[in-house]
């Protein structure tokens, strides 16, 4: 029996959203049952390792894949969105981008003290957003014990700007 190949389910969309950019795309990806069905099976195979207490999706592919993962394995789930998007008091944690500063935020109730949290989104490109979801989650009590994505740009070295373990189904060289 072959194993699936996720990739085959991932459309590459050229300059999206400017000239230059080869943007991944898992619409196709989930909207294949089959396909989606191998992709939440292998995540919850990597990410039940780090035996969290909470998932953590980042806004808002993210939110895709940890938020049907967390009720597969029957945990809870948390976002982190962009500054003002959640209602609430919120905790916010500002990082550095190419061009200025962004804003992410977590709900101040998110997150108990000490548990084991583990963040997911569908790429993972540069790092820096992983990153900052990593130290926002800290400053809130968390112990961020690992993170995975669909899709990893190799190129882009996004796993050098992380101090967590990263997991990932699909890695693009170029």
């Amino acid at each position: 029996m072959r194993t699936m190949d996720i990739k085959d389910h991932i459309r590459g969309i050229p300059d999206f959203p400017q000239p230059g950019i080869l943007f991944y795309d898992i619409s196709t990806l989930l909207a294949n049952a089959d396909a989606w069905q191998v992709t939440m099976g292998r995540l919850a195979k990597e990410v039940s390792r780090h035996q969290p207490d909470l998932l953590a999706g980042i806004e808002s592919r993210g939110f895709l894949v940890a938020a049907p993962l967390a009720l597969k394995l029957g945990l809870g789930f948390t976002m982190v969105r962009k500054k003002g998007k959640l209602p609430g008091p919120t905790i916010p944690f500002e990082y550095e981008l190419e061009y200025g500063t962004d804003t992410i935020e977590v709900q101040a109730d998110a997150v108990k003290p000490g548990q084991k949290v583990v963040l997911l989104d569908d790429l993972l490109a540069t790092g820096g957003t992983m990153a900052a979801a990593v130290n926002l989650l800290r400053q809130v009590g968390a112990e961020v014990v690992g993170s995975a994505c669909i899709i990893e740009l190799n190129f882009l070295k996004g796993r050098d700007n992380l101090d967590i373990p990263c997991t990932t189904l699909v890695q693009y060289d170029d």
